[in-house]
């Protein structure tokens, strides 16, 4: 499946778009893990010290809001938007 990465979050992975590999049984949170092993410089800027999204990123699967523990599939779109604002 594949992350979209938008704002400073594709600066940090130097990469708009990051493939990962996950099973079939697999959530959003294990795609974002995934995420995490080959960009280990994303989590702190996704998750909080507890292990939970920062408020302030929204995560997409396919067009539409997901948390963590929605499950996810092999050629779904997923997508990490921080804050954005501007004018």
């Amino acid at each position: 499946m594949e992350w979209k990465l938008f704002a400073d979050l594709a600066e940090v992975a130097e990469a708009r778009t990051v493939s990962v590999e996950v099973t079939d049984e697999a959530t959003v949170g294990d795609a974002l893990d995934a995420l995490f092993e080959s960009h280990p410089a994303l989590e702190s800027r996704v998750l909080a010290t507890d292990g939970s999204l920062h408020d302030h990123i929204n995560v997409l699967r396919n067009g539409e809001p997901a948390e963590l523990g929605t499950p996810a599939q092999t050629g779904d779109e997923l997508a990490l938007f921080p804050p954005v604002s501007g004018g």
